[in-house]
């Protein structure tokens, strides 16, 4: 698998012209999940994004040439379809988003029989073109998965503490530890609330930190994301973190700073099943603080 993604990386670029800016998703054979490595790269793309005045954004998605007619064509607009609503996650306006198509197969052109495999990798994928009114933004730096991956393991998790301390940096991921959820609901438990509102004290006074909110559930099949009791809406994870962010709002941090988003049951932690019903912040931007 990680040979894979370093291929993948190898041969990823972002193109620019005048008007449009465009950014390509990989995706692994016969899924439509974001992988972990292309969701990071998909947040620098947006990151670059945030300041254009941008007139439409076209999704389009693709498959390698195995796979029948109608399988390929409803596998790409699966893969179309979940861009968008990552995009959307993200806090990208829905009315920007015009085209979201499945194009189906991207037939095979060989050039040796050695990069058959490599190829294919390349055509499952999703195009993303923005058409911005103006644009004078800088190409987002490519960073080697295989490079970050060994940090994060080296370095471990982030903590509150680490926020306090002003250790943190752009692409970490912070544990929320003792914020737990209800079973099959999105608000948290009573015992949560405290270190909740402690949460959304240390982020206003840390006001140059601007980050993702991501939203778990536990015990799903398939990466599907659990149903909220509440609502009867199969959006749990992302109701999670919609709840967080509603409270962060609420208590004072500026909603400019924050986006929110699910990730299903994508990455469990493994342990008890409370641990998997979480959030955790991704920290997109670290700027100069505002306050004196």
């Amino acid at each position: 698998m990680k040979h894979l993604l370093f291929i993948i990386l190898l041969f990823t670029t972002m193109g620019f012209s005048q008007s449009e800016l465009t950014h390509d998703v990989y995706f692994n054979t016969d899924e439509f999940d974001v992988p972990l490595t292309e969701e990071n790269r998909i947040l620098l793309f947006i990151s670059s994004i945030d300041s254009i005045p941008i007139q439409k954004i076209s999704i389009y998605g693709f498959t390698d040439d195995r796979g029948s007619n109608n399988y390929n064509l409803e596998l790409s607009q699966n893969r179309a379809n979940t861009i968008k609503e990552l995009f959307s996650g993200y806090g990208i306006d829905e009315n920007l988003i015009t085209n979201v198509n499945g194009k189906g197969e991207i037939l095979l052109k060989i050039l040796n029989e050695e990069e058959v495999h490599k190829i294919r990798g390349l055509n499952r994928k999703v195009e993303i073109i923005v058409t911005a009114k103006s644009l004078d933004v800088k190409p987002v730096k490519e960073v080697a998965v295989k490079v970050v991956e060994e940090e994060v393991k080296k370095e471990g998790p982030k903590t509150t503490e680490d926020l306090a301390k002003g250790t943190i940096k752009k692409g970490d991921k912070i544990t929320l530890d003792k914020i737990y959820f209800k079973t099959s609901y999105s608000y948290v438990t009573t015992e949560s609330k405290k270190t909740l509102e402690e949460l959304a004290k240390l982020l206003i006074k840390k006001d140059n930190i601007y980050f993702t909110i991501q939203g778990h559930v536990c015990c799903t099949q398939m990466s599907r994301d659990a149903v909220d009791k509440k609502t009867k809406k199969r959006n749990l994870s992302v109701a999670r973190a919609q709840y967080i962010y509603n409270y962060l709002a609420k208590k004072g941090v500026n909603k400019k700073r924050m986006k929110y988003v699910g990730m299903r049951r994508k990455f469990p932690l493994g342990g008890a099943p409370e641990l998997d019903r979480r959030v955790e912040i991704l920290v997109t931007y670290v700027g100069k603080s505002i306050k004196k």
